[in-house]
């Protein structure tokens, strides 16, 4: 039943961090993107952790204080960088849409956030069979990720040539390739988050000790909300910045704008949901959270989030090539998320033989092998 019940959370999860964005699509087209963007930040970075935080974890900031800045500080530092990745990540949203944003987001996602812990704290596991099976599904992700932005260019040159006449004629065409490198810089930022989590193993072995003794699901809660905090200060930062520098302050006073705070809301509770989700559903699944759950949860993320594109439209005047060419691009992306989703198992097989039973015992608690979404954000991540 646990099983049962865990895909169901997981799945329920990827359609959260899968579907964040999708609001931004029904904001009113006049309205600058830092007055839907900034507040979805504010909400997602900090008031809802700020309010979650303590009702899901007793003495959260005291777990704080008992780890140190010392132990603090590198996943802040990289929740900073993650936020920056969730910035950008938005800003590809208006670019390229939905659905390209999100497949090309997840693959540099996975690429970073599969290698970059590895590379930092076991680089020896390279060489095992864990490590080779993981750099072949890296390998396909890159693929995937080709065959995306590929796609993406004969998207944006088929809607070109095929638009209507119109006074705008006379204007430069836009190009594709700034969405897509935006997509690109937020999908290795946004993996940040994994490599925030891997140095979080000081605040999870606090939660996990008297007087705290967390030892469930919310034993890596600490640790992700922390990372949102780093995040707040990049993301919003570069948002007031924006509001400042284009006058947008005073755009907030319209109906408009009340409207897209209310849809940064649900923004902000579908992305922070994604990520509490992904962690209580991958601790029902034991042993297999780290590999099958991951697997299932962002494969399922990767197909919602250009679901949600197809459904809007998005590649309607795309042209059957470029349409072609992303479905191969996903199905290729879903195939990487599988053989990282079986070298992440063959990890965990090996370590019962490599740790002590303590260690073992307690190895899945903090889940701080789990690259968290989101989306994704992410995020996002």
């Amino acid at each position: 039943m646990d099983l049962v019940v865990g895909f169901a959370i997981l799945l329920f999860g990827a359609m959260c961090g899968g579907s964040f964005g999708l609001p931004s699509k029904f904001v009113s087209k006049d309205l600058p993107w830092e007055n839907l963007w900034g507040p979805f930040f504010l909400f997602a970075t900090l008031l809802l952790p700020l309010i979650a935080g303590p009702m899901l974890v007793s003495g959260l900031f005291g777990i704080y204080a008992k780890t140190g800045l010392v132990g603090l500080l590198l996943p802040f530092v990289f929740g900073v960088l993650w936020g920056l990745g969730s910035m950008t990540l938005g800003l590809s949203f208006a670019y390229i849409g939905l659905s390209l944003a999100y497949a090309i987001n997840y693959g540099g996602q996975i690429i970073v956030g599969s290698i970059g812990p590895m590379a930092i704290h076991q680089p020896e596991k390279f060489q095992t069979a864990s490590g080779i099976v993981i750099m072949i599904g890296v390998a396909i992700c890159l693929a995937g990720v080709v065959i995306c932005a590929r796609a993406g260019m004969l998207k944006a040159a088929n809607e070109a040539n095929n638009a209507p006449p119109t006074e705008e004629d006379a204007k430069p065409k836009k190009s594709a390739l700034p969405g897509l490198m935006l997509a690109v810089v937020s999908g290795v930022l946004c993996a940040c988050w994994a490599i925030a989590f891997s140095f979080a193993g000081t605040i999870c072995e606090t939660a996990a000790d008297a007087p705290y003794e967390i030892a469930d699901w919310r034993n890596s809660l600490p640790a992700t909300f922390l990372i949102l905090f780093g995040g707040f200060f990049s993301s919003c930062l570069y948002c007031v910045m924006k509001l400042q520098q284009n006058k947008t302050w005073k755009r907030f006073l319209s109906l408009n704008a009340f409207v897209a705070i209310v849809i940064a809301l649900v923004m902000a509770v579908l992305h922070d949901a994604a990520v509490g989700l992904f962690g209580w559903g991958a601790s029902k699944l034991g042993g297999l959270g780290v590999s099958v759950g991951y697997t299932v949860f962002m494969a399922f993320a990767i197909i919602v989030g250009n679901f949600n594109g197809f459904w809007t439209g998005e590649w309607r005047n795309a042209g059957r090539k470029a349409t072609q060419w992303i479905y191969a691009g996903i199905i290729v992306l879903v195939i990487a998320v599988c053989f990282l989703g079986i070298g992440k198992g063959l990890d965990v097989e090996t370590k019962p033989q490599e740790q002590p039973p303590v260690a073992a015992e307690n190895a899945d608690a903090g889940l701080q092998e789990l690259p968290p979404m989101i989306p994704v954000d992410d995020p996002i991540e």
